[in-house]
């Protein structure tokens, strides 16, 4: 194979090998090969033909300090995190750390790539595009020392935001109560809502369009606000994967998690968990933007969405 040199190279390696036996003067020899005498120097001193590595000979960050760089090993080794999950997680330790500056750390130390996992990896499929205001909805079981709660939740396709509610009964009454509780918190106007075939959202299938059927106070209530419900294909709860990951979430940071001697310990952990997550957790679909943040930012592009300004529902002292 031939040599393989850099672009600003030149010498090959049969003219340094020559310069190197050559007793010649550095005079002489940068005549005779057209180059100038500091490379004939150069050369004349190594004892080898190769290019050198450009660069510092020991890497290092102009940026991090050696304490920021074993903050970030140690993390990235016992999280096992993508890289922008990791750089959300450390920038509120290490708020100048930026993105490029995490990437050559890793790579650094030789953690740059996850370790690959067995098994062939699922083919990642892409949501349709849809602007803020198409809903998922779902139920969910919880418990607590005192007994079983049904956990109502709304996730909005695009910007993430999350809405919950616990409850001592799934039923109609209290699915249609959900969903006026939903309209009055969402600053922006809600399109559309996705919900499974369950009795709270929709007559079973072998009931409609039949004389006995009758409209339910859920689709009223959308029919109020220009809202379309949607229905999941029965036996196919995929289709509503974005609130049933929600829900997983959701149980990983308080069910499965922690014990409640009561339903009020509860809802008091619930409320601070969604508190944080709407309003402090960076998401990478998003960008790196809160669920907030994503909202705010849609007001100032398209306002005509919006039914009162978000930026009134900041948390604060009075919230």
């Amino acid at each position: 194979m031939g040599q393989i040199r850099h672009g600003g190279a030149t010498t090959t390696h049969a003219v340094r090998a020559a310069i190197q036996r050559s007793q010649a003067s550095l005079a002489a020899l940068s005549e005779e090969f057209g180059i100038n005498p500091k490379t004939v120097a150069k050369w004349r001193k190594r004892q080898s033909v190769e290019d050198q590595k450009t660069g510092p000979k020991e890497p290092r960050s102009t940026v991090l300090s050696e304490t920021d760089e074993a903050m970030i090993v140690a993390f990235r080794r016992h999280t096992l995190l993508p890289l922008d999950d990791c750089l959300y997680a450390l920038q509120a330790s290490i708020p100048y750390l930026t993105r490029s500056a995490l990437h050559r750390c890793l790579q650094r130390h030789g953690i740059s790539r996850l370790p690959d996992i067995e098994g062939d990896k699922a083919k990642r499929q892409r949501f349709k595009r849809y602007p803020i205001g198409f809903f998922h909805l779902d139920i969910a079981e919880v418990q607590t020392a005192e007994g079983k709660l049904y956990l109502f939740v709304a996730i909005d396709r695009t910007s993430k935001f999350a809405v919950t509610q616990l409850v001592e009964k799934a039923d109609r009454r209290t699915a249609w109560e959900f969903l006026e509780h939903l309209l009055s918190i969402i600053p922006y106007r809600i399109h559309t809502i996705l919900t499974d075939n369950g009795i709270q959202f929709a007559d079973q299938p072998r009931n409609r369009n039949t004389a006995w059927s009758r409209p339910m106070r859920f689709d009223m209530i959308c029919e109020a606000h220009g809202i379309e419900h949607r229905l999941t294909k029965p036996n196919h709860p995929w289709t509503n994967g974005q609130v049933e990951r929600m829900n997983r979430t959701i149980k990983e940071a308080t069910v499965k998690r922690f014990h409640y001697d009561s339903h009020e310990q509860l809802r008091t952990h619930l409320n601070d968990f969604m508190a944080a997550y709407n309003f402090g957790r960076r998401l990478k679909t998003l960008s790196g933007l809160t669920p907030y943040e994503y909202v705010c930012k849609i007001w100032t592009s398209e306002p005509e969405r919006f039914i009162i300004n978000p930026t009134h529902q900041t948390p604060g002292p009075n919230t």
